[in-house]
């Protein structure tokens, strides 16, 4: 069923931040003066969304959690309106238990995003963007670079990125969180961070590469050899 046949979804009524989202607003709040708690506002909003995918499996921004997120910062609801319609972060409808941001600008196109893209849509039987899955467990949406270009293509699910992605692993990701399992964030392809795919080519040698021991081990050396210079005798000299 795609969202267009889906009956309107009411927003809720009221909202109140839980306790855990309190603990967490005293110490976003308190890394601004209390005259510039206004710039709290991203964080805040961002914690009102992740409660709403706490408590209901979809984390999206209701009026009513804006209003109160505008009364926590001292803003007037506009204000958060603005922002929240402006970042594509901010959810401003319900989306699935799990939602696909997938990366389609060039370098992930270059690398195959189109197979990503064709890969959970047939998986999650969705045709198009913005749409929800019949069983309310994938909401597909297409973003702008998510900054992870030596890794493409990669798409976000909630807030994990993973990368080096093709069709195939593509729907293994999927069937895994059908099935409940969160797979390791990252390469999907077996490389390490952003390495080469079978090891690093340059700076293969342990021995040679600077560490914090080899450092603490020359500066002991050389303290050793300043102070057998200030003890040796001078050259010539009788005893």
């Amino acid at each position: 069923m795609s969202d267009t046949n889906r009956p309107p979804i009411a927003e809720p009524e009221h909202f109140v931040f839980d306790e855990i989202s309190r603990e967490q607003i005293e110490i976003i709040l308190r890394r601004y003066p209390p005259e510039r708690k206004a710039s709290a506002v991203i964080s805040v909003m961002y914690t009102a969304q992740a409660q709403m995918g706490r408590l209901t499996g979809s984390a999206w921004v209701p009026r009513v959690a804006m209003d109160e997120v505008a009364r926590q910062v001292d803003l007037a609801p506009i204000r958060v309106y603005e922002i929240a319609t402006f970042y594509s972060m901010f959810n401003l409808k319900p989306v699935g238990r799990y939602h696909l941001q997938i990366c389609t600008t060039t370098p992930c196109w270059l690398r195959g995003s189109d197979d990503v893209v064709s890969a959970c849509m047939r998986a999650t039987g969705t045709d198009h963007w913005g749409e929800t899955s019949s069983d309310g467990l994938f909401t597909i949406d297409e973003v702008e670079c998510l900054g992870a270009c030596a890794n493409a293509p990669m798409m976000q699910v909630n807030d994990e990125y993973y990368e080096d992605l093709n069709g195939p692993r593509t729907e293994e990701l999927i069937a895994n969180l059908r099935k409940g399992q969160l797979p390791t964030p990252g390469p999907t392809n077996g490389r390490q961070g952003s390495m080469p795919e079978g090891g690093p080519t340059t700076l293969t040698d342990e021995a040679a590469l600077w560490s914090p021991q080899r450092y603490a081990a020359e500066r002991e050396a050389r303290a050793e050899a300043a102070a057998d210079s200030l003890t040796a005798k001078p050259e010539g000299s009788s005893s």
